[in-house]
């Protein structure tokens, strides 16, 4: 049992910290439930070191006076049970004693650690006047792992590392900014992307200093993927299996993938068996770290006996092979851009292939087509491309998005605009709508 003095100590500790930090970056595009009907406990979750603890240090800066956070990672806390929640309630309301019979906050971050915390946020949401958020990030913390007790009682956001346009504020530069397509700051924003499109957007190492940081940040953050969100949380007993399949699919983003294919390729090289590989492959997609879109078809069955196609977390975990890999990282920026904003996606083939259709809430579907640049080599297979998509979702209008080309021109009766990449992301193109 932790007593509350210890409980008041960690508290007002965390207060102090937390008025050191320095303001946070919002993030863009969290939707947290505004209506005092909806009662139910906010999960941020998602790949570690994605900037989901910022946003509940953003949460207590705006809401200081009324909200109380707790790391429970801190070994202070090492025991705490569904029991202490309450002690812990106690404990603030006597620091606070203003507070009594108002609407309080609690941010409880990396709670998964606290077995059957569930029951405690669904008691707080629902009886109490507390606003619950917590964060994780362990598997855990996943929508499909959350207990009986907060399914349909939780409001689950998933937190990506920073957009292009959060790592532009985290450079000190306001996206909104009229002129950041234009002149000397068009120059600026293309380099920012270039470090963007190399190194990522894990927040730490965008605000890192040096290449030996991000090197070293990455390599730190890929190794605790590996060990903790895999190879513990899994206990996983063929490392060489896992690593063969995570050095294939970080090695290959936006490209086909078949279990099938890598077991044919890696069979002869160590023993392992196909329901291995599948099992292995699936907790890889549930640590959040890759994730897969199927092809566009009409029956379920064709969807599974195609090919799947795969995208990481972020740019800066890719395994660079050649610099070929640019067009490869460039369309899994627009990936998660589109993932960001809620669009389920597809890739098309059929005499040719379109490389996303992204598919809004009212079914519409978005062609899109993905290369670095348009050359002489390119040129017939990516318009061949975006037309096929076009014609499938019926529409007399595509977009091919590039490093930094811009181009209108008509092919088959169908408008075909070439846009860069910054535009697109800052909006001179939102997804989804037309210029």
């Amino acid at each position: 049992m932790i007593t509350k003095t210890t409980l008041k100590e960690i508290i007002i500790a965390n207060e102090q910290f937390l008025e050191t930090m320095p303001s946070v970056i919002s993030r863009e595009g969290i939707q947290l439930p505004e209506s005092d009907i909806i009662r139910k406990t906010v999960v941020f979750y998602g790949v570690r070191r994605s900037g989901k603890t910022f946003i509940l240090f953003d949460i207590y800066q705006k809401n200081k006076e009324r909200t109380l956070y707790v790391d429970f990672e801190d070994e202070r806390l090492k025991g705490f049970g569904v029991s202490d929640f309450e002690r812990l309630r106690e404990a603030f309301l006597e620091l606070k004693p203003h507070l009594i019979g108002k609407e309080l906050i609690f941010l409880l971050d990396e709670v998964q650690n606290v077995q059957d915390w569930e029951k405690f946020c669904r008691r707080a949401t629902e009886r109490e006047k507390i606003r619950v958020y917590v964060s994780g990030s362990s598997s855990k913390m996943m929508p499909f792992e959350i207990k009986t007790e907060l399914r349909g009682r939780s409001w689950g956001i998933e937190i990506l590392p920073f957009s292009f346009r959060e790592y532009l504020t985290s450079k000190g530069i306001n996206p909104e900014q009229r002129d950041l397509l234009f002149g000397s700051e068009k120059i600026r924003v293309l380099n920012y992307f270039a470090e963007y499109l190399k190194w990522g957007g894990f927040p730490e190492v965008c605000l890192a200093g040096s290449l030996f940081e991000k090197q070293k940040l990455l390599k730190e953050y890929f190794d605790a993927m590996f060990f903790r969100d895999l190879v513990e949380r899994y206990d996983i007993k063929n490392v060489k299996l896992l690593e063969a399949l995570m050095d294939r699919l970080f090695s290959g983003p936006a490209t086909p993938f078949t279990l099938m294919s890598f077991y044919r390729q890696y069979k002869q090289s160590f023993p392992f068996s196909k329901d291995m590989l599948s099992q292995y492959y699936k907790h890889l997609l549930q640590s959040m770290l890759v994730f897969e879109i199927p092809i566009l078809a009409e029956s379920s069955y064709a969807r599974t006996r195609n090919p799947v196609k795969i995208y990481l977390v972020d740019t800066g975990l890719a395994r660079r092979i050649t610099s070929e890999n640019n067009g490869l990282l460039l369309e899994n920026i627009v990936f998660l851009e589109f993932k960001r904003k809620g669009y389920e996606l597809f890739y098309f083939k059929e005499n040719g292939e379109c490389d996303l259709m992204a598919k809004n809430k009212d079914n519409r579907f978005l062609p899109i087509q993905i290369t670095f640049d348009i050359n002489e080599k390119n040129r017939e297979r990516e318009i061949n491309g975006i037309l096929k998509g076009c014609k499938r979702a019926k529409l007399n209008q595509g977009h091919i998005i590039t490093n930094d080309q811009e181009e209108v021109f008509k092919k088959d009766g169908i408008e075909v605009h070439l846009i860069p990449i910054t535009k697109w992301l800052l909006g001179g193109l939102r997804p989804g709508n037309s210029e």
